[in-house]
């Protein structure tokens, strides 16, 4: 992993991808100036290192920011201790930098080398920004009438992957045992008897109130998993209304392939919504693995202790 982003442009394709998840390479290479192949390059070495993850729609193939190995990182060497001092460095660094570019300090210019010998991302968008008012125009009017569609008609959607040494029976079970789901999902759980058009609650012991509500919509033990979710915690995500959970599960040799998809997310939808995901299969690849609970203060948030 750590090679893989090592490069730049590998980090800028990650950064467009952060932007706007599930792009199609076409559309990626439209924001580098490089080849097709380079590109496709790029992405299979992302692929390679879990960062990236790939889905057929129909003839396209979209490509996804996996934060999940990432994540992994972050809870193998950050205690729930160091966690707020790493994160108020890591606030000062970009608050001190941002300073020093706006009064004139020390930055890369475009088109000036690294210390690598490569350009920077700031070069790399440099012919992008250069585009004339014609050429927008030409864009605007090649609009097509199902890109016209509203905000509130679009939807979008996160793939998360990852891979846990367990069985798909241990994992399947991990998911849809409420006392387990408890250990890595905040303290949170639903409870149901997962049998589809059966509806279930998201409770947890340190929560006034339901956290979540849906409707089991497809179980194939222990491969697969769909359901609805509509978040409760607050009015704010509340009003975001119904999306689509899918858990997958594969057996890789000794070790399970776990995909969760979260889509009919309102295009723009809420972050709290989708950004626990990491955190939650971060847990849940530690307790099946090494039977300990991970301590980090959002995996702790409901269990009502800290």
């Amino acid at each position: 992993m750590f090679r893989a982003l090592a490069d730049p442009t590998r980090r800028a394709i990650l950064d467009e991808l952060f932007a706007e998840d599930g792009q199609t390479l076409s559309a990626l290479e439209a924001r580098f100036p490089m080849s097709r192949f380079g590109v496709m390059k790029h992405l299979r070495q992302l692929e390679e290192a879990g960062l990236v993850v790939a889905r057929r729609r129909g003839r396209e193939k979209l490509h996804f920011l996996n934060p999940v190995p990432i994540r992994l990182v972050h809870d193998r060497w950050i205690s729930k201790y160091a966690a707020p001092w790493a994160a108020g460095l890591s606030d000062l660094k970009r608050d001190l930098e941002s300073v020093g570019s706006a009064d004139g300090g020390t930055t890369t210019e475009p088109g000036e080398m690294t210390e690598h010998g490569e350009t920077t991302e700031q070069d790399q968008t440099t012919e992008q920004d250069q585009t004339t008012e014609q050429d927008q125009t030409t864009e605007q009017d090649q609009t097509t009438e199902q890109d016209q569609t509203t905000e509130a008609e679009r939807t979008m959607e996160k793939v998360y992957e990852i891979y846990i040494r367990t069985t798909p029976e241990r994992l399947w079970d991990a998911i849809t045992d409420p006392e387990i789901r408890r250990k890595y999902n905040f303290g949170a759980a639903p409870e149901t008897d997962w049998r589809p058009g059966t509806t279930y609650l998201m409770t947890a012991p340190g929560a006034p109130a339901p956290l979540a509500e849906g409707r089991v919509l497809e179980v194939d033990p222990p491969w697969r998993l769909v359901h609805t979710m509509t978040a409760l915690w607050g009015e704010d995500v509340k009003a975001e209304g119904e999306s689509r959970v899918t858990w997958e599960v594969e057996q890789v040799e000794d070790s399970c392939r776990l995909v969760v998809t979260h889509d009919e997310l309102r295009e723009g939808a809420n972050e709290q919504l989708f950004g626990g995901w990491p955190m939650i299969l971060s847990g849940l690849k530690t307790w099946l693995e090494s039977g300990e609970l991970l301590t980090t203060p959002g995996s702790l948030l409901y269990l009502g202790r800290r």
